[in-house]
């Protein structure tokens, strides 16, 4: 495998590379060939420096011929699987990247073109029913070179699958990094590895539910006999659906476990642990933890569009010196995207893991203040305000995580609550759309901005707001939330953590008010004095307001037809 160090450019049919890098590499790999195939990548070994994580050092693989083309997959130290990737054409394109630490990473990739129209019988499938066997193809003589199959095996549900490889000899190598089978915990082979083989064995696996999924993947040379495998279901003992569940809001995670699911796992109330330690649980039963987002070594990982807060009960029994227990730990997740919050909780045994899901939201909110200072909010409903009034407005994100910012990204007035077809932009994009409209820099979880008051045409009584709001990790200094205002072109490679709207209003004129209130002070004695003259005032009054505006509405239509195609506006009047 005599490939230069860091990067080539590859245009056999098929090549392993054995990769060694040391610190600080940006190695880029381009595998081409004009033929009618597509390309398999298997990274069948991978060993990246200790405590590395993917935003440090990873291997990044794109659909194409360049870092340039659509993201395939990454590879990190975490990563739970034999990654294989296929392309979608005859070009593909990886990149490994390492951070400063001192170490030799070490590397086994190979690569292969093919056909998708060529079929190898025998070769994966589904199986189903509580019992079942399946070779490897043409087992016992040997299996064919660059072979990829896959056997999906479900079992009824509430059972669990023990297979066991009843004859099993495949190409012997201390890292399986030639031919191998690998098993997975679950439907897929993206993460959930059981363990890989290889070499002569007669090797069992478990699964903790009645899904199993297990691999064979070969090179170009030494085929052996393959493997005769068996597999069985057996009912799961205790509570079948773990009675478990986990509620996020933008405050706080709540993860709720019954005593009879902890016992049904070997343990009790007293066995659990958090990330921090002295955050203990409220025990009854069931078992609460509840605890701010950012609190009890929770640790929070911003993913361009989303945010994520993971913390993770540990089940151990801590006087104990030795255990014949597996290691369990409940990972429970809060996913913060957009207009929701997705939440998770997974159980793992030994890698061995079970989910469940629910959804929630961040809570925001929008309120006008009296002034500048932000300290008084205006309560009443409607708010009458003078036109020209200027009117401060901010919105608040309700969150006990110290590290979000909210930007005001786009605000719209509308005379209509549902926001019809007739609208006024004041913000678009983070950019100042009104002339009067001036916005404050982002203060932890609070976006401030301020504009005058106006009416809209054809006598609508009141303006509502409706804003678009970005939330964005305060520790990103690139993200959208600090970009301010951008253009339209721009806009698509901005990154966001959640977005959400929020609604304001009504505003409505002052002399609105001074008129009910008025017509309000009229005394029934005085209504009762003067009925015929009272009627008879505000008829005439009514047919000269009537009479007043038809003309003043005509002629502004002409004008605004002389100078503009017809449609809506909104008017700003001098106050008087």
């Amino acid at each position: 495998t005599g490939v230069p160090r860091c990067g080539a450019s590859l245009h056999e049919l098929n090549k392993p590379l054995r990769i060694e890098l040391n610190a600080n590499a940006n190695c880029v790999w381009q595998i081409q060939r004009n033929a009618n195939q597509i390309i398999r990548l298997i990274f069948s070994y991978f060993k990246f420096a200790p405590s590395s994580s993917c935003e440090t050092e990873s291997i990044k693989i794109y659909d194409g011929p360049s870092t340039n083309s659509p993201l395939l997959g990454q590879v990190c130290s975490d990563t739970d699987a034999v990654p294989v990737l296929q392309s979608s054409s005859d070009s593909l394109t990886f990149l490994i990247t390492t951070n400063s630490v001192a170490f030799t990473r070490n590397f086994f990739v190979f690569y292969y073109f093919f056909s998708p129209e060529t079929k190898i019988e025998n070769c994966g499938g589904q199986l189903t029913g509580p019992n079942g066997t399946f070779t490897s193809p043409n087992y016992p003589v040997p299996y064919p070179e660059f072979t990829y199959c896959v056997w999906h095996i479900e079992t009824a549900k509430n059972s669990k699958i023990n297979l066991q490889f009843q004859d099993f000899f495949l190409e012997l190598d201390q890292n399986c990094q030639f031919d191998f089978t690998a098993v997975y915990d679950g439907p897929t082979t993206n993460t959930g590895l059981i363990g890989k083989v290889c070499g002569r064995a007669q090797p069992t696996f478990e699964s903790s539910s009645n899904v199993m999924t297990v691999v064979l993947s070969t090179d170009y040379a030494n085929s052996y006999r393959g493997f005769s495998a068996q597999y069985t279901s057996v009912p799961l003992p205790g509570p079948v659906e773990p009675n478990t569940f986990l509620t996020c809001s933008s405050d706080s995670m709540k993860i709720v476990l019954s005593k009879s699911y902890l016992a049904s796992l070997g343990y009790n109330e007293t066995h659990l642990q958090l990330n921090d330690p002295s955050c203990s649980p409220i025990i009854t039963d069931p078992v609460t933890f509840s605890f701010p987002l950012a609190s009890c070594g929770t640790t929070k990982k911003d993913e361009g569009q989303s945010i994520t807060y993971t913390n993770i009960i540990s089940l151990s029994k801590t006087s104990s010196i030795i255990t014949r227990q597996k290691s369990i730990e409940i990972i429970a997740k809060c996913k913060m995207e957009n207009n929701s919050t997705l939440e998770v909780i997974y159980i793992t045994k030994n890698n061995i893991i079970q989910n469940t899901a629910a959804v929630g939201r961040y809570n925001v909110s929008m309120s006008f203040y009296d002034s500048d200072s932000f300290s008084k909010p205006v309560l009443q409903s409607p708010y009458y305000v003078d036109l020209n009034q200027t009117l401060f407005a901010q919105v608040s994100l309700h969150s006990t995580d110290p590290n979000l910012l909210v930007f005001v990204d786009t605000c719209i007035a509308s005379p209509q609550p549902d926001f019809g077809s007739l609208a006024y932009d004041l913000i678009r994009s983070g950019c100042n759309k009104d002339d009067t409209v001036v916005t404050y820099p982002p203060i932890e979880h609070y976006g401030r901005f301020k504009f005058n008051a106006f009416r809209f045409l054809r006598s609508f009584p009141s303006v509502y707001l409706q804003c678009d709001i970005l939330i964005c990790d305060s520790n990103n200094a690139n993200s959208r939330c600090t970009e301010g205002c951008i253009s339209r072109h721009k806009r698509a490679i901005s990154s966001y953590t959640w977005k959400t709207n929020t609604v304001v209003g009504p505003i409505r004129l002052k002399r609105d008010l001074r008129s009910a209130d008025h017509s309000e002070s009229l005394t029934k004695a005085d209504a009762e004095e003067t009925p015929n003259l009272q009627q008879y005032s505000l008829y005439t009054l009514s047919f000269v307001v009537l009479i007043s505006n038809i003309i003043i509405v005509v002629a502004v239509i002409l004008k605004y037809h002389i100078k503009h195609q017809a449609g809506y506006g909104y008017q700003k009047i001098q106050s008087s």
